[in-house]
């Protein structure tokens, strides 16, 4: 079980309109503000605390996306994931992956990929099969 989970940027303003876009629309709160010290960090409705920061880095040097790394956020089900890139795309993210099964991890994994706009790598996933009609 992961604590949490932080990510570079360079513009804070621009980066907290990219992610009130892109994983408010999956039950994400913003749940702690402070631009001058931290950043900012959104949170499940469960969790007590942020999960997921965002803020410049603490070396005072520009914010860089890992090579390899690659955040993924839990969908509910598969419409959430098609939201997801879909929203990351209207807010100037770039596609990394369209949203579709991925069988070679597992039967129902169902995905898609994106890009912020620091470049940092984003997945919204769903582990879950397609309820039938």
């Amino acid at each position: 079980m992961l604590s949490h989970t932080t990510i570079g940027t360079n513009d804070l303003e621009r980066a907290r309109a990219f992610y009130d876009a892109v994983i408010v629309p999956l039950g994400w709160s913003e749940k702690h503000d402070d631009p001058e010290n931290f950043g900012f960090g959104y949170a499940t409705p469960e969790a007590r605390v942020p999960q997921f920061w965002v803020m410049h880095p603490y070396d005072k040097q520009p914010a860089r996306p890992g090579n390899g790394t690659n955040v993924g956020f839990l969908a509910r089900n598969r419409a959430q994931v098609r939201e997801f890139h879909a929203a990351a795309l209207k807010a100037g993210g770039t596609s990394e992956g369209e949203p579709g099964l991925r069988p070679h991890y597992h039967p129902d994994f169902y995905g898609a990929y994106i890009r912020d706009l620091d470049g940092n790598k984003l997945s919204c996933v769903c582990h879950l099969a397609e309820p039938e009609a």
